[in-house]
């Protein structure tokens, strides 16, 4: 017995002497650091095995997320739905069929393509009916810079979106084409909208849309969020379907069925993978109607954090589900400790690393590490004008899986600078121990 306590005695000194060595090293890295310097970042690395936070810089301090804020929609996302997006909700009355949006991103979006609820609306033999009004918020989620309103990353929220509630512009044998086509009516070529290079600009107000007097380019894209409206909405699924749609003002009953799109999974992946704005915004919405007929993101933040963050040690500001917002605010201690929820949700690792970007091989942090078959950090990057962060899970060379969340905010520097030096301190842990 004396024998058995002894060994167990040694194992924890040898563990306790461990941590404390990965700490002393990595706060020399830390302090040795010409970049860290010049303005402030906050770190925390996390032992899962034993619980146990090995180093913290200023870990207990908010800071602007960005797009880290989609491990918060991420998470919710796995506790509150089902195997697939719940896309539509409807009733049957007599020979017409009402339905009713959820803010499924998924409908008939353009790299998901979900068109399971579109071919049960055109399957129907029923008149159809769209319902409006579940959605109470506005256009735009709270903080985001209306300056953005014409660039991919920014389109509008509605119940109902379709086709990514993006204009998507190609070139095609010196051509515009323009998907969905309904809007060629809406283009206008202008002498006075002098630029350099080729580049479609939208009226803020409205669907009409400026070129400059120049030949498209020869594999030319560009994506631009159009303006959403109940008419608009109506033509484009009825352009869609190829049948009439009506409209009725009706309050949604309770028992209304729900039509599924696409599977959660393929929806949240795609979402973390590109750091897909638009999804997570409506994301949201998809989380309020489990939760009743309103759909309102302010609801479903407020829903979550009660019911499923009470355990972060740091009560999180957070205001949109894709982090364009800066009031979003979040320490790095209550960021690993939501991963660290997260892994234990998913409960396996293969199924989560395939959700999520990984280093050297996909999604946003593809090209942060050098290209490899073998990736080594696994999590979601965040980045707005002066604001870079990382937050994730590291494979070390030993075998360990740590946890971490480096977050930089307010620099001047340029941002490759600050990614550089994130790649090298997290590419130091992994190697050492």
């Amino acid at each position: 017995m004396l024998l058995f306590a002894g060994i167990f005695l040694l194992l924890l000194s040898i563990g306790c002497s461990t941590e404390k060595r990965i700490s002393r090293n990595v706060k020399k890295v830390f302090a040795r650091s010409s970049v860290l310097k010049q303005y402030y970042a906050g770190f925390a690395l996390y032992d899962m095995t034993t619980g146990h936070m090995l180093f913290e810089q200023h870990a207990d301090q908010y800071f602007t997320p960005a797009s880290n804020t989609k491990l918060f929609t991420f998470y919710a996302g796995l506790k509150m739905l089902p195997d697939s997006i719940p896309s539509l909700r409807y009733v049957m009355r007599g020979d017409s069929l009402i339905f009713w949006g959820t803010g499924d991103p998924s409908f008939l979006q353009s790299k998901l393509k979900g068109t399971r609820a579109a071919d049960f609306l055109k399957s129907s033999d029923k008149k159809l009916f769209y319902a409006p009004g579940r959605y109470t918020g506005d256009f735009y989620g709270n903080g985001w810079s209306w300056d953005d309103y014409n660039d991919y990353y920014q389109a509008e929220i509605n119940e109902l979106p379709l086709m990514d509630n993006l204009l998507h512009v190609r070139s095609e044998k010196g051509k515009m084409r323009l998907v969905p086509a309904l809007f060629k009516d809406c283009f206008s070529t202008d002498s006075a909208f002098t630029r350099q290079t080729f580049n479609v600009v939208r009226d803020f107000n409205s669907n009409h849309f400026k070129s400059p007097l120049l030949t498209i380019p020869e594999g030319y894209r560009q994506d631009v969020p159009y303006k959403v409206s109940l008419p608009l909405t109506l033509s484009l699924l009825s352009d869609t379907l190829h049948k009439p749609i009506g409209l009725l003002s009706v309050k949604m009953p309770p028992n209304a069925k729900t039509i599924s799109n696409l599977s959660t999974d393929s929806v949240l992946k795609e979402m973390m993978l590109p750091s897909d704005n638009f999804i997570a915004e409506q994301l949201l919405l998809v989380y309020a109607n489990q939760l009743g007929e309103e759909l309102n993101a302010r609801k479903a933040i407020s829903h979550i954090e009660k019911t499923y963050l009470s355990a972060l040690p740091d009560k999180p500001v957070w205001v949109d589900g894709s982090g364009l917002s800066r009031g979003n605010l979040f320490t790095p201690r209550s960021i690993v400790k939501l991963l660290d929820m997260i892994y234990k949700e998913v409960n396996n690792p293969e199924r989560l690393f395939s959700m999520i970007p990984a280093g050297g091989k996909s999604g946003t942090l593809r090209n942060a590490y050098p290209k490899t078959d073998a990736p080594f950090v696994f999590g979601k990057t965040g980045t707005l004008s002066g604001v870079h962060n990382q937050s994730g899970y590291l494979r070390t060379k030993k075998g360990k899986t740590y946890i971490f969340s480096f977050m930089n905010n307010n620099y001047v520097l340029p941002t490759t600078d600050i990614r550089k030096e994130m790649v090298r301190i997290m590419t130091y842990i992994h190697e050492k121990f």
